[in-house]
């Protein structure tokens, strides 16, 4: 029989009484998840790693607002996202493009063979990923790299579940095409 994971305790009680030893542990577990995430819909580095502290300090303000700690996750990553949205309006106020993502070889003890076609596919996938608009682009990161339901992507991204379900059919079907047309 499977054993089910115990869920996962976190101090957040610890935390919003002020003890620096749980904030840490919270940035220990989230620091890595919300950087991909906030990676992969800015594709810049820097300001990556400046939204994971500036979630973490609007967090450490606003922590009194979070209701239920079992949602801290979610609630962190919706902080995040609405930080990546004000980047975006930012450079479109100022007409820049986003950049391009830079592979980086990562170190492996898998057959090197191996490691590069799974590089080269990962790399190619996040491609066809950078085609999709920023909403599809993003309920597709949170649904499947994060595993969120439709209903927390709802919370973080402020868009009703039904919106969420859209752009989630929608980036499904534009990816397909998008692969359909690297295939033929």
């Amino acid at each position: 029989m499977l054993a089910v994971a115990e869920r996962e305790q976190l101090p957040v009680s610890q935390a919003r009484a002020g003890n620096p030893a749980a904030w840490d542990a919270l940035f220990r577990r989230y620091q890595l998840p919300l950087y991909a995430y906030a990676f992969e819909l800015i594709h810049d580095e820097q300001a990556s790693l400046d939204i994971v502290q500036e979630t973490f300090i609007s967090a450490a303000r606003n922590i009194d607002g979070l209701r239920e700690d079992e949602k801290l996750g979610s609630w962190l990553f919706g902080i995040a996202h609405q930080k990546c949205v004000q980047r975006w309006r930012k450079r479109i106020r100022e007409e820049d493009t986003l950049q391009e993502i830079a592979a980086a070889g990562q170190e492996s003890e898998d057959d090197p063979a191996e490691l590069l076609i799974r590089q080269e596919q990962e790399a190619e996938f996040m491609e066809l990923l950078n085609h999709l608009p920023p909403p599809q682009r993003s309920v597709l990161l949170l649904h499947f790299l994060e595993d969120f339901s439709i209903g927390e992507i709802a919370g973080i991204t402020g868009a009703h579940p039904g919106t969420v379900k859209s752009r989630l059919h929608y980036a499904k079907r534009a990816l397909g095409k998008l692969l359909e047309g690297k295939i033929e």
